[in-house]
């Protein structure tokens, strides 16, 4: 049975790439007694698949595992027991089960992110900047030079920009056992005690991805502002596919068992 398990990523855990992290939710969920399924062959491993890895430095409150388990578990007991053998910055949200194939695979799926954006102490621009950076949004093209590591093309990336929200609120995230006080359980699962400076809404995903970095460092160029990599702390905040006109958080293809 395939479980879709979410979970969030803060602390010092957002130095942690993302092959480190896949060792260590496999050394996790053996800590926590979960019986996996293998693949077969050779060399065989866990079969699991993540749906779209975090940059280095990200804090997150929604990344996302697929999970093959020869023994099911109720959601609640498998993130329950997950909880109690994690490490200090890896929070297990929601498991709900999905449908196997390709198709349901969450790397297939992607195709919205969200981010919140905190200024660094010391890269704080002075007040007037949201404003200033509204209208910058407030036309059809913004021209970007995207480089990947064979090529560099120039993208319109305003189509790809889904949201904004210059005033974010506060962020509080909980999963399905935050409330019965298990021992290992943190209820709010979050680094940030500060509203954030900014909301983005992106196109994701292997097709037309677009990262935060790139939004920020082009508004910048464009606004005579500096801007270095560092000037911005970013937390992902959820991952969508979309269903007709609507963007849906991948945990929600998925069924409470």
């Amino acid at each position: 049975m395939r479980f879709r398990i979410r979970y969030s990523k803060q602390g010092l855990m957002k130095f942690i790439g993302h092959l480190d992290m896949m060792r260590y939710f496999q050394k996790t969920l053996r800590q926590a007694g979960i019986e996996v399924t293998f693949t077969e062959g050779m060399s065989p491993h866990m079969s699991m698949s993540y749906a779209f890895p975090l940059g280095v430095g990200m804090t997150s409150d929604s990344e996302y595992v697929d999970v093959d388990l020869d023994i099911p578990l109720a959601s609640r007991e498998l993130i329950r027991r997950l909880n109690l053998a994690a490490a200090e910055g890896v929070h297990f949200l929601d498991a709900r089960v999905i449908e196997p194939g390709k198709a349901n695979k969450g790397m297939n799926l992607v195709q919205r992110a969200d981010y919140t954006l905190y200024f660094r102490e010391g890269h704080e621009w002075e007040k007037g900047w949201k404003a200033d950076f509204a209208a910058w949004l407030n036309q059809d093209s913004i021209m970007v030079l995207k480089k990947s590591k064979k090529t560099e093309r120039e993208v319109n990336i305003r189509p790809l920009i889904f949201a904004f929200d210059p005033e974010p609120g506060m962020r509080c995230v909980r999963g399905i056992c935050d409330d019965e006080g298990e021992e290992g359980i943190d209820p709010t699962a979050s680094d940030y005690d500060a509203p954030p400076d900014l909301f983005l809404g992106l196109s994701a995903g292997s097709e037309n991805n677009i990262r935060p970095e790139l939004v920020m460092e082009a508004y910048a160029a464009s606004a005579g502002r500096e801007y270095s990599p560092y000037s911005f702390q970013i937390n992902r905040d959820e991952v969508y596919t979309k269903s007709g006109d609507r963007f849906i958080p991948l945990i929600e293809l998925g069924k409470t068992l």
